[in-house]
Parts: C-alpha cells; sequence; structure tokens
C-alpha cells in the first residue's frame, strides 16, 4: 500500500453501498492522466463521512483530488497489453469547491456562497486585512517551500 495523491475527472456517478456488516461506504471511479496521452483509472473506496459526503456531491465529469492509501496491481484485458490496476481507500476529497472556499478564505472574501456572519465592524475588518500577516518560521521554509501554497492566494510563480 502506497500513500498517495490522485487528481483527475470522475467516471460515472459514485454509488452508496452497504457491507456485508451493514457499515455504508460510497465506491467511485475516476479517469487519471498520466502523460501526453496515457490515462489510468482509479477505483474508488470511501468509509469516512466526509469522504463519503464529498464524492456523493459529485457527478460524471467533475474534478477532483484524492488522498488516501493506493494499491496498485496489473490486469491484461483479453487479447492486449498489461495495464496497471489501482484501487484507493479515499481518505479525503478536494474539490473546485473546497479550492475556491480556501483561496478566499486566504484572501480574506466574505463574499460567495460560504459567506459568514459579520463578526467585526467594517472597519475593524479592512485595518485587520490591511495588516501584513505574521506567520512563523517552518521547516518548509528553511527549505525554501515556504510558498507552496502561495498560488492558493492568486500570487504569481
Amino acid at each position: 500500500m502506497i500513500e498517495s495523491l490522485l487528481s483527475g475527472k470522475l467516471v460515472g456517478t459514485p454509488e452508496r453501498r452497504t457491507s456485508k456488516g451493514g457499515k455504508p461506504y460510497v465506491q467511485a471511479r475516476m479517469r487519471v492522466p498520466a502523460g501526453a496521452e496515457e490515462v489510468h483509472f482509479a477505483r474508488l473506496t470511501a468509509f469516512s463521512d466526509t469522504a463519503c459526503t464529498a464524492l456523493l456531491a459529485l457527478g460524471d465529469g467533475d474534478a477532483l483530488a484524492v488522498a488516501g492509501t493506493l494499491k496498485v496491481g496489473v490486469w491484461t484485458p483479453q487479447g492486449g497489453e498489461p495495464r496497471p490496476n489501482l484501487d484507493m481507500v479515499a481518505v479525503q476529497v478536494l474539490t473546485v469547491y473546497h479550492l475556491e472556499r480556501r483561496r478566499r478564505a486566504m484572501q480574506g472574501d466574505d463574499e460567495g456562497p460560504c459567506r459568514r456572519a459579520p463578526t467585526a465592524a467594517p472597519k475593524q475588518r479592512a485595518a485587520r486585512q490591511a495588516a501584513p500577516v505574521q506567520r512563523a518560521q517552518s521547516d518548509a521554509e528553511d527549505f525554501g517551500h515556504g510558498d507552496d501554497d502561495a498560488w492558493l492566494a492568486g500570487a504569481a510563480p
């Protein structure tokens, strides 16, 4: 088993199922690009409530990224070349909706479908947004990777 992150597009509609023991889970398939013209398909299985809910909210062709435990195998179609067989137990699901929500949160934008009730007066909120953000130095910054999330805030590389 390999801890991994896959990104691609959903193929078909995720299905809610129940195990023999009565535990609910969700199964889905995703198309994962693997180069210029090569494509792999991964079978996703989610057991956690958050991953199941996120998958069930998606439809055919929706873009997503999933993190979890990947099992790689090989299958050979009748009379064809061997191909990889990817099975993942998805623990986390990230969609465009989640990315847009995180980007708004990082930019301090209160607009959009997830608008929160204002907690401070507009002048106080504007002063907070104008103030520079203090960040603690991390190991990632020591190695030159401190701005890996800069693209979420809309900064150019």
